[in-house]
């Protein structure tokens, strides 16, 4: 966030950084596939004509111990008649109703949908065989506020494959940990408008990366149900932990909640606008070739600016996953990293299939042994996404912005002409400099004079050579008038400051009616 926090220094507190909420979800792998419910049933020699009568003993028994738990614990056992009721709200006025602090607070159950295996009756061949089938059972759904992670819960499908899924959030977690050191600190939901030691709370949530992750997520799901192993009859049958989605948010937080106010509007009008879709792929870490989309582009790159009951939120997805930039609790500025969708990124381990093979870089998967790697990427993503937005900050007026680039310049001896920005040549050119993944990866000749002459065949070599030349001398005069600079020891160049600034000011006061300028300059 370096370059978000030099801009607007003067109006920033600080930021931290961690982990938000993450949904982990935990599988009894045997059991989570036909042909492991079949072999299971061959282990314990149970016949496919009795397997209906087996599973509904399963479900009683974690039924009744669900039951017998809650009452053990002295909290609530209450039946939910629809799916839609707000569950965490419900859990939340039954804490405060009973003045529960800590520990835990209440449990449902609730008929929701669920994979799960049935026997059925083969036509073409006669027989009995297990299939795996969208169909309805009970979910127990435990809510706690733990000592240790906070608020969450826990939800278990009562019938096979015994599904379980647990809900922590980082930032309440933060909370306690927080109490323990003695920092002082106000918050707001799952937000922190004040913490007075930022430098300790960003300790304590990097110390939630070295969780032992599989040993939290069982003593938490063993709470709700303690023999849930041994249901089916054998100790041998441990969950498989994997995150589901996790959310990676950095708070970046101002003075007050109109430093924040006085810029929002035109960090969101300029995320809007300038974020392309290549531009998002590089916000993800995801390369472009030229600044153009690759052959193997993702299916689906989107951007949606929408209005909250806080305010509002512009969000980018590519695919599954997400980065979005929202203001909260007044004076927050939140940038938020979802992945639901880990195949898309690496991490450097060793293949699955062959420990003894040399370490190389494979895909992440969703099991809890890359959450470390998940937290750097989500990381990563919301730094490139900062610097982005730091180009929007125009401190000037449009004339005093861009009334220096409206005359000529002098550099080592040679006169350039002035840039006109409503000339189309020059006005395309500042738009291909308020791209924002020029902010990543800058960009060479071939990347402006494939933006400025799109239509030039590739296999016309004198075209191409005399684009080139015109391209050449575009960027001395871009260099002539400080709005790039060469990166050394590369054929690439990068935007200055004066070019950020300038460029942002031109796309932001095109994309705006004369009607609307009159009454922004009233």
């Amino acid at each position: 966030m370096q370059k978000l926090e030099e801009v607007y220094g003067d109006r920033i507190v600080g930021s931290i950084s961690g982990w938000d909420r993450i949904r982990f979800r935990g599988t009894v792998r045997w059991l989570a596939s036909m042909r492991g419910i079949a072999s299971f049933m061959g282990a314990r020699k149970i016949l496919l004509k009795d397997f209906g009568e087996w599973a509904e003993g399963i479900t009683k028994r974690i039924r009744r111990v669900c039951a017998d738990q809650a009452e053990k614990l002295g909290i609530p056992m209450q039946y939910l008649r629809s799916s839609g009721i707000d569950k965490e709200a419900l859990a939340r006025q039954i804490a405060r109703d009973r003045n529960v602090k800590e520990g835990s607070i209440c449990m449902f159950s609730i008929v929701e949908p669920c994979l799960a295996p049935l026997v059925c009756g083969n036509r073409n061949t006669k027989k009995l065989e297990v299939q795996m089938r969208q169909r309805k059972c009970v979910w127990i759904y435990h809510y706690w506020n733990d000592p240790v992670v906070g608020f969450g819960h826990t939800r278990l499908q009562t019938w096979l494959p015994l599904s379980a899924t647990v809900c922590i959030n980082g930032r309440h977690w933060l909370e306690r940990q927080l109490v323990r050191e003695g920092v002082e600190y106000m918050k707001d939901g799952n937000a922190f408008p004040y913490i007075a030691d930022l430098q300790r709370a960003q300790q304590c949530l990097d110390e939630q990366l070295r969780t032992n992750w599989t040993e939290l997520l069982q003593d938490l799901l063993e709470r709700s149900c303690p023999p849930v192993r041994q249901a089916l009859g054998s100790d041998v049958l441990n969950y498989y932990w994997s995150a589901d989605e996790t959310e990676w948010a950095t708070d970046v937080m101002f003075h007050s909640t109109a430093a924040l106010d006085k810029i929002f509007p035109s960090l969101l009008r300029y995320g809007l606008v300038s974020a392309q879709s290549p531009a998002i792929m590089r916000f993800f870490g995801r390369s472009t070739r030229d600044g153009k989309m690759p052959k193997r582009a993702p299916d689906e790159i989107a951007s949606d600016l929408r209005k909250r009951y806080e305010g509002m939120r512009l969000k980018h997805w590519i695919n599954r996953n997400s980065i979005k930039m929202y203001n909260k609790a007044g004076n927050i500025l939140r940038l938020e990293t979802t992945i639901n969708s880990t195949r898309e990124f690496k991490v450097f381990r060793r293949p699955n299939d062959d420990p003894s093979r040399p370490a190389s870089w494979q895909k992440m998967r969703k099991g809890v042994s890359d959450m470390h790697r998940r937290a750097q990427v989500s990381q990563g993503c919301n730094k490139r996404y900062a610097d982005h937005l730091a180009a929007a900050s125009i401190k000037e007026t449009l004339l005093q912005s861009a009334q220096d680039i409206c005359s000529h310049a002098v550099k080592k001896g040679r006169r350039y002409r002035a840039i006109n920005p409503w000339r189309e040549d020059d006005f395309n050119t500042l738009q291909f400099l308020a791209r924002g993944e020029l902010t990543v990866s800058g960009f060479r000749n071939r990347d402006l004079r494939q933006w400025l002459y799109p239509s030039i065949d590739a296999s016309d070599k004198v075209a191409l050579h005399r684009a080139s030349g015109r391209v050449t001398r575009r960027i001395q005069l871009l260099r002539a008038h400080g709005l790039i600079k060469k990166i050394s020891r590369t054929t690439r160049y990068s935007l200055t400051a004066k070019g950020r600034k300038v460029a942002t000011a031109i796309l932001a006061a095109s994309s705006v009616d004369t009607e609307q300028l009159m009454e922004i300059a009233a």
